[in-house]
């Protein structure tokens, strides 16, 4: 549901059609796919429901022109700002400018607002800072030596702030990440010219040949493999943001040879876990992605991730666990299911693979503490508790799955625990 504003008044003269195109038009800029036979669509569609009623025309509109659920919160900006704000103009500088005093001052831009401003505000110049005088004779010096570079900043910047060209360059920049991976060695051996033990049992089916002495010493080395790489991610409302970003980048880590990686398995869960893994063979991300959604209904949804786990272990771990594969829990830990089923189906999961790696976004903020009682579950049966909000903590987790001793965030949040 929209939030409530005041009663639209309509002009005898206004030209609604013509309104509604340049709204589908900044639609667009700001992300959603939205072509001309859609816009003559909703034209249609609002001139059968009439315009009586303000929460008829706002779903009247996004009816016609919101294919996907994660694309609601930024329809619902743009439509405050273009339809219900009288001062938006001011209102969409103060969020890309904070030093203009705006109708936003001293709020920042909430998640979604600035894609919303920027498609808004496509062509127009921000109107200049207000000028502060500075005393005669005091020149400011700026050194721009160690001002970080756009690419810099774009790594550290959070998915959740990111507007709709930072969020392209931030894809192209996922497609290019790699996750490389250790080869696990067996307790199988075969034959090696050059292996540290010696065969016996080859050695003396050899010696059988020249009359039982033995002329050569067989040699044997370890077998390694390649384990698997298995994704559980959260498509729920508040991890929305950040899924489809964490999603590009396992699709580029499915996609890319010579990592090391048997298999990648990957999984969605909102409300119910969803089997994706076959999409992400499509070697176009968009294509992938877009399937991927199709078939999980609940994205943007509510969130059970105690009884996902459930079917997990009880449909899925014995097929895609087996030989040492790595676990990728991407989710908030914000569980509605009771705690004690949500701690048992983690415990079950950790003991079903070799290392069980959690990215969460919450620890993007510094004062983070595992207040949730979901957290506090999931926690202690978790090698390592990572975040996930920007392209720097998802290059970081290479160095997590290669190192076995990496607990990340998992020693400081215990000890707020307690032993209790």
């Amino acid at each position: 549901m929209p939030a409530d504003y005041a009663p639209l008044d309509l002009p005898e003269d206004g030209k609604l059609a013509h309104n509604i195109t340049h709204f589908a038009r900044a639609l667009r800029k700001a992300g959603l796919p939205i072509g001309p036979g859609r816009v003559v669509d909703t034209i249609r569609a609002v001139e059968a429901a009439g315009f009586t009623d303000r929460t008829d025309f706002y779903h009247v509109l996004q009816a016609c022109l919101v294919s996907r659920p994660e694309e609601r919160r930024v329809f619902r900006e743009v439509f405050r700002l273009f339809w219900r704000d009288p001062r938006y103009l001011e209102h969409m500088m103060s969020m890309l400018l904070p030093q203009i005093r705006g109708v936003q001052e001293d709020r920042p831009a909430a998640p979604a607002e600035r894609r919303a401003a920027e498609a808004l505000l496509d062509g127009t110049t921000p109107p200049p800072a207000p000028h502060t005088d500075s005393p005669p004779g005091d020149e400011i010096e700026i050194d721009a030596t160690a001002t970080m570079s756009a690419e810099e900043r774009l790594r550290t910047l959070d998915f959740e702030l990111m507007s709709v060209a930072e969020m392209a360059d931030a894809r192209r920049m996922l497609s290019r990440l790699s996750l490389p991976v250790k080869p696990l060695v067996t307790r199988r051996n075969r034959t090696s010219l050059t292996g540290p033990t010696i065969d016996l049992r080859q050695t003396l089916r050899l010696s059988l040949r020249h009359g039982g002495e033995i002329t050569r010493l067989a040699r044997k080395a370890p077998v390694t493999r390649w384990p698997n790489l298995v994704v559980l991610c959260d498509i729920s409302g508040s991890m929305s943001d950040y899924s489809r970003m964490v999603l590009h980048f396992v699709h580029a880590v499915a996609n890319r040879k010579g990592q090391g990686w048997a298999r990648v398995h990957a999984f969605t869960f909102g409300t119910r876990l969803t089997n994706i893994t076959r999409h992400l063979k499509t070697r176009d991300v968009d294509a992938a992605l877009n399937a991927a959604g199709a078939e999980a209904q609940d994205w943007s949804g509510g969130t059970r991730i105690g009884a996902s786990l459930r079917a997990f272990n009880r449909d899925w771990s014995r097929r895609v666990l087996g030989q040492g594969a790595v676990v990728l829990l991407i989710t908030d830990g914000l569980d509605r299911d009771p705690t004690g089923a949500l701690a048992a189906e983690m415990q079950r999961l950790h003991l079903s693979c070799r290392r069980l790696i959690w990215l969460n976004p919450l620890l993007r903020w510094t004062g983070f503490a595992p207040k949730a009682s979901g957290i506090r579950a999931m926690l202690p049966h978790v090698d390592s508790f990572r975040a996930s909000h920007s392209i720097a903590s998802l290059e970081d987790l290479g160095r997590a799955i290669s190192d076995p001793g990496d607990t990340g965030e998992k020693a400081r949040l215990m000890a707020l625990i307690g032993p209790g």
